[in-house]
């Protein structure tokens, strides 16, 4: 299955998600549903993956968690507030160039209409990040 089918069960899965539950639960609770959701569609799904970073020789395990996993190449940053701000956008772009990989989301379950709550956001810059700044490999799946 290519990025971009993944991609398509991933907006088709949480839009269902959002129109029989809509808004009010937490953001776990939509994790779950949207993980289970995903992986009855056939998807390899991981939630809350701690990521390792190092710094200048400085080691910071569990640096930060990815939400979700889908196929070792869609980060999910799920959200169940009013408004989402840039900085969420920006984290799942750092998230993105710091696992190398390309493609992610953040849906925000907290938001009246759909279309409202969800951003695809794509890593364009290959290599990008410091060299300073490495972060152990993500695969969840061989």
């Amino acid at each position: 299955m290519d990025i971009e089918e993944v991609c398509n069960i991933i907006v088709d899965c949480a839009f269902k998600l959002h129109v029989d539950i809509g808004s009010g639960l937490l953001e776990s609770a939509y994790e779950a549903i949207l993980a289970a959701k995903l992986e009855s569609r056939g998807l390899r799904v991981a939630r809350q993956i701690p990521i390792d970073i190092e710094y200048d020789g400085v080691q910071l395990p569990a640096a930060f968690r990815l939400d979700l996993l889908v196929e070792n190449s869609v980060i999910l940053e799920i959200k169940s507030v009013e408004k989402t701000l840039p900085v969420h956008a920006k984290q799942v772009i750092t998230y993105l160039r710091l696992t190398n990989l390309t493609h992610g989301f953040v849906i925000n379950f907290g938001t009246a209409m759909f279309k409202d709550g969800i951003r695809r956001l794509l890593n364009d810059r290959t290599s990008s990040v410091s060299s300073r700044l490495r972060a152990n490999k993500v695969e969840i799946y061989n």
